[in-house]
């Protein structure tokens, strides 16, 4: 089910995450309109990717409710948000060793396949349609960040900027409708981050993909964002355009101190 027009794709109301008597997030509320590039901001240890694990599946809130296209997602597991059309990177790379370029996007998209353990098994007739179906969608992903040349290299072998795009190709191959970026820019120079930025505005407009990103890069985060939300010891301080965020003193005085 879509979201109407006027509601939220991504709501996220009163969050709160505790681990024993460490409070991560403390009733954080977002609204995410379809169509948006968004970003959660604030200072190391905030809780933004805590946040995203919420939203993901990794962990169960303590507190609150997510939903996403008004079902609620809160609680069930990451294959499941996954398949209703979330998915996400994350801030040290994770890709699969011993697959190669194709092969690791090729395993994003075969979640979708219709076989069951028997029909892979037996290389049923409809096995390898499906098969074949699943590496022509993991080629168009390669061909939309540019990877098409790389498709039979190990990823390690790869520079890091180029792991980078191929781990948003992974998560591009899932076709989701909102997209989970967290410190895309971490560990890349200048000119990559400047690809970054346009990559992100391709999978935007040509996907109509939702983007929410957590990111430290400053002039990407004002460059490329509509909205930002932003946490200080797991609650939110602010929220508003980023013209509105670069003038928030509270914002200031958690990245500047007093």
């Amino acid at each position: 089910m879509n979201a109407m027009p006027g509601e939220a794709l991504l709501a996220i109301n009163d969050l709160r995450i505790q681990f024993g008597g460490l409070v991560a997030v403390n009733d954080f509320s977002m609204e995410l309109r379809e169509g948006r590039i968004a970003g959660i901001i604030g200072p190391n240890g905030a809780g933004k990717t805590t946040v995203f694990n919420a939203v993901t599946g990794v962990y169960k809130p303590t507190a609150g409710e997510i939903r996403f296209q008004t079902d609620l997602i809160s609680g069930k597991a990451p294959y499941e948000i996954t398949r209703k059309g979330i998915a996400r990177t994350f801030q040290n790379i994770r890709l699969f060793k011993g697959l190669n370029v194709l092969s690791n996007v090729m395993a994003a998209a075969g979640f979708r396949a219709q076989y069951g353990f028997l029909g892979g098994l037996l290389g049923m007739p409809g096995v390898w349609r499906q098969e074949r179906g699943i590496e022509a969608e993991a080629r168009l992903c390669l061909n939309l960040v540019d990877l098409q040349d790389y498709q039979y290299l190990m990823p390690e072998n790869l520079p890091y900027g180029l792991q980078r795009k191929l781990e948003i190709a992974r998560a591009l191959a899932t076709k989701p409708r909102l997209i989970l970026l967290d410190e895309p820019a971490a560990g890349l120079n200048p000119n990559e981050v400047n690809e970054l930025m346009d990559l992100i505005r391709k999978i935007h407009h040509e996907l109509g993909v939702t983007v929410l990103l957590i990111e430290h890069h400053m002039e990407m985060v004002m460059g490329i964002c509509e909205e930002l939300w932003v946490l200080n010891f797991g609650k939110m301080i602010a929220h508003g355009t980023p013209a509105e965020i670069q003038c928030n003193e509270e914002v200031l005085k958690a990245y500047l101190g007093d």
